[in-house]
C-alpha cells in the first residue's frame, strides 16, 4: 500500500464542500480540515504509483475549491496501531 499526505489550499468559503467531496473520491481515506498553513490534509492510500497521478493530479486537485495542493509520499509507518494490526493477524 502506497500512502500519500496531500496538503490541500481551498477557497476560504468552501472547505468544507471541498472536504466532502475529496472524501468521497476513491483512493483517499482521510481528510481533515485543519489550522495553520494549509486548510486541509488529505491521506491517499493506493496500490501502485501511477494511482497516485489519478487520484491527486487527475481528480482531487480538480474539485471545485481546491487552490492549491502539496504532496508528500511516506515511506514508513511508525504507528502504534499500524504495528498492532500487523501482528493481530491471524491471531483471531
Amino acid at each position: 500500500m502506497i500512502t500519500a499526505i496531500v496538503m490541500v489550499h481551498t477557497a476560504a468559503d468552501r472547505i468544507p464542500e471541498t472536504a466532502q467531496a475529496i472524501a468521497d473520491l476513491e483512493g483517499i481515506s482521510e481528510v481533515y480540515s485543519c489550522a495553520g498553513d494549509v486548510d486541509l490534509i488529505a491521506v491517499v492510500k493506493v496500490a501502485q504509483h501511477d494511482q497516485l497521478a489519478d487520484v491527486i493530479a487527475g481528480r482531487l486537485s480538480k474539485i471545485d475549491g481546491v487552490t492549491r495542493t502539496d504532496t508528500h509520499i511516506a515511506f514508513r509507518s511508525y504507528s502504534r496501531a499500524d504495528t498492532e494490526a500487523t501482528f493481530s493477524v491471524g491471531l483471531d
